[in-house]
């Protein structure tokens, strides 16, 4: 038996073992260093923000309709002129290429394929030039830098690479309370210590296959999209000062952006309904609620429950998408029904990349796809543009 049939046949035993997103979790536990893992896992402070995302969706149960000809369902939607086989897509996830080998490309190929859009992290390791080459993406999702100087030089050249939609997140005035990471073993800068070595040792899937790959291969991890030029390696002393210098960003900041920036601009980090207002006043061609994931401020609501009170502020004017602890299909066609035009999940591909690659992430989208359209044919459902809040009910209403 060959090295890649072995390789195959290892990935689809390891696959065999997934039945839903939450799997990939358990499995990429086992598989990563506890410092990596740590890093994506993580939650700002004591955890109350992604544990309110994640509790959000019980509010609401279904009211199916019997004897609905379900023959056929159709789970495709149309985002921005662009028609999509599913109402999901991947979030944004910074050093993705730690966790998984060139785990940015291997998401964008999968999302591509399965007929999907993924949002390129602006810290990501990867340049954005060759994801977009070899990935297929034209999302690129942005954390400003501090100048309007260098806001312009990182617009044109996300343009220059042809992406076409650009995500700014503004949830990100200063980075978070780093002490959960730092519980975790892991550090900003990234530090070589007896513990990261001593986890490598133990996962040889992942030293072998991740990280010695890439060294030989690509040679030191920097991040590569946060300015128009290089950024500087992640185990630089300096990697803080990269991601701060955002205090001052203010609305004009995002004007600026709207005024050089031709293509669709989306904005991401939005809870409160004045700041979709403004944002769709500025020129935003969409939002994503969001309040990244719990990895910023601690008890925070969850996006799901503004969802309502923000689509009455935007008044249809723009699409209104949503991330936030999202897992099951069951838990997307709530937020479709509650008004949501589109839904991102991040962690549970970053999971699924880490442990199987391309063919990980494929199983994700299936799993997840699959979901769907099966509780669409329960809920008597065909199309995704019948679900409407006629199709829940709010507990206590």
């Amino acid at each position: 038996m060959n090295h890649r049939r072995g390789r195959t046949l290892s990935t689809s035993k390891r696959l065999a073992r997934i039945y839903k997103l939450d799997d990939f979790e358990g499995a990429a536990k086992r598989h990563l260093p506890r410092p990596i893992y740590g890093y994506v896992a993580s939650a700002a402070e004591e955890g109350r923000s992604f544990a309110a995302n994640r509790e959000a969706f019980d509010d609401y149960s279904f009211v199916p309709r019997a004897l609905v000809d379900v023959s056929t369902v159709s789970t495709a939607t149309e985002l921005f002129g662009r028609r999509y086989a599913y109402p999901f897509g991947i979030a944004p996830m910074g050093i993705s290429a730690l966790s998984a080998y060139r785990g940015d490309i291997v998401q964008a190929r999968a999302a591509t394929a399965a007929g999907i859009p993924m949002i390129l992290s602006g810290s990501s390791l990867i340049p954005l030039e060759e994801v977009a080459e070899k990935g297929g993406t034209d999302w690129f999702q942005a954390y400003l830098p501090g100048t309007l100087a260098e806001i312009h030089a990182l617009l044109a050249r996300v343009e220059r690479a042809g992406f076409t939609k650009l995500v700014i997140t503004v949830d990100y005035a200063v980075p978070p309370n780093p002490e959960n990471h730092r519980r975790a073993g892991f550090s900003s800068p990234l530090k070589p210590s007896a513990r990261l070595a001593w986890d490598g040792l133990v996962r040889p899937r992942w030293l072998f296959g991740t990280l010695l790959r890439t060294l030989i291969k690509h040679g030191l991890p920097h991040f590569e999209n946060n300015y128009a030029r290089r950024g500087i390696p992640v185990i630089s002393k300096n990697v803080n000062r990269d991601f701060s210098g955002r205090r001052h960003l203010d609305w004009t900041t995002l004007e600026r952006v709207r005024e050089c920036w031709s293509g669709t601009l989306i904005v991401k980090g939005i809870l409160h309904s004045e700041d979709a207002r403004q944002a769709v006043a500025v020129g935003a061609d969409g939002l994503i609620l969001s309040n990244h994931g719990g990895r910023q401020l601690d008890a925070t609501v969850a996006p799901l429950t503004v969802l309502p009170e923000v689509l009455q502020a935007v008044n249809g004017a723009v699409p209104v998408m949503i991330d936030g602890g999202f897992r099951r299909g069951s838990q997307v066609l709530k937020a479709l029904s509650l008004g949501a035009s589109f839904v991102f999940l991040g962690r549970p591909f970053n999971y699924a990349a880490s442990i199987a690659g391309e063919a990980g992430v494929a199983k994700a989208v299936t799993l997840l796809g699959g979901e769907i359209e099966r509780n669409m044919a329960l809920l008597g459902v065909t199309r995704l543009d019948s679900l409407g809040p006629q199709c829940l009910r709010r507990h206590g209403a």
